[in-house]
């Protein structure tokens, strides 16, 4: 088992209920900030990009600091089992898969799927998943709060039954345990000197916990930027329910989400971990001309709303100076998906056979 490190909040957090006593260190802090031209973005916008895709390796992305919070609330209890739930290539599932099996803990992963997809091979995420042991159980596509919540409540009870001592991870690591994790970023952020040289700050929003976080630091500082988050699946209404939730339960009942998050509509295409060609071509445009890889669920979503509505709508923003916070997914590129598109758009042509190496080079 990992060390308990104590959790020592800034000073603007200390009022909040619920602050977790614990953390594990589990993330590589202090991801870098750097300046960033993807294709499409309006020359009077400057935009930098803040690297959570960077937290670590099979463990990198946004949720790794939300399982901090958690898997130290999981030690404490003395639990030997974590149970959690996503999709079939769910981040937040292969990170806690990872994260369970660094702390000799067993894991369980309910995995939403559609009969039209492809078996639980081991592309992706899912490779990951089984490469730590992870038990995956395969569940029809179904709500939370309808369906997977009382699966996984099932699972819990059945499992305690057999002398286990689960933990119970919700959608995304989404409550007011996970919710530090981003609160904590944004205490990272306040001293990378954020709050003065940008206006707004944009990420995309899935499960709230990181959009929460963010906007609560924000809020707690003073609200000096303008939060944006571009929703992947459901609608503004879902999420905006979501973040007031997480609000009341560490105490705000003061503020409203409302006031604190603009959700940005109209960019989840076809729906949550459904492609269309246009996003899978704009990832390959961005990563070879920029070097960011985007992921084909969240991040390249979030990023086609931001740079539409950046040109489309620039007085939605505060300023022209606006911070992206990339969340991580890389491993979803390697479901097979883009592949025919690569193919198509000829970036992954340039391949040339060399036998001898004491020939001319050849042309290139």
């Amino acid at each position: 088992m990992a060390d308990l490190v104590p959790y020592v909040p800034p000073s603007w957090v200390r009022n909040l209920r619920k602050i977790p006593s614990h953390y594990v260190e589990l993330a590589r802090r202090n991801t870098p900030i750097h300046p960033w031209h993807p294709p499409g973005l309006p020359g009077d916008f400057k935009l930098c990009i803040k690297r959570d895709d960077l937290t670590g390796s099979t463990l990198s992305g946004n949720k790794v600091r939300k399982l901090e919070f958690l898997m130290a609330d999981a030690i404490k209890k003395k639990c030997d089992t974590v149970i959690t739930c996503g999709g079939i290539q769910s981040n937040h599932c292969r990170a806690t898969a990872v994260a369970a099996r660094e702390l000799n803990m067993d894991c369980y992963l309910l995995l939403r799927h559609k009969d039209k997809d492809p078996p639980a091979g081991y592309h992706g995420n899912l490779l990951l998943n089984r490469l730590v042991g992870s038990h995956l159980m395969l569940v029809p596509y179904e709500g939370y709060e309808s369906g997977l919540k009382m699966r996984m409540e099932n699972l819990a009870e059945k499992l305690r039954q057999q002398g286990k001592s689960p933990y119970v991870i919700p959608l995304g690591g989404s409550n007011e345990i996970g919710l530090f994790g981003y609160i904590t970023a944004f205490h990272e952020l306040t001293k990378q000197n954020v709050l003065d040289e940008f206006d707004d700050m944009v990420m995309c929003v899935g499960s709230s916990g990181t959009a929460a976080g963010i906007a609560i630091g924000n809020y707690l500082t003073g609200n000096k930027l303008k939060c944006h988050a571009v929703n992947v699946c459901d609608d503004a209404a879902f999420f905006y329910k979501c973040v007031n939730e997480e609000l009341v339960s560490v105490g705000l009942t003061d503020v409203h989400a409302e006031d604190i998050l603009d959700i940005i509509e109209g960019y989840k295409g076809k729906g949550y971990a459904v492609s269309t060609t246009e996003e899978l071509e704009d990832i390959v445009r961005i990563s070879s001309t920029t070097g960011i890889m985007l992921d084909p669920v969240y991040t390249i979503k979030s990023v086609r709303g931001m740079l539409a509505e950046m040109k489309n709508n620039p007085s939605r923003f505060k300023g022209k100076r606006v911070l992206y916070i990339h969340t991580g997914g890389v491993f979803g590129l390697f479901d097979g998906r883009i592949e025919p598109v690569l193919e198509a758009m000829g970036v992954s042509n340039h391949v040339t056979m060399w036998k001898d190496a004491a020939n001319h080079v050849p042309a290139l």
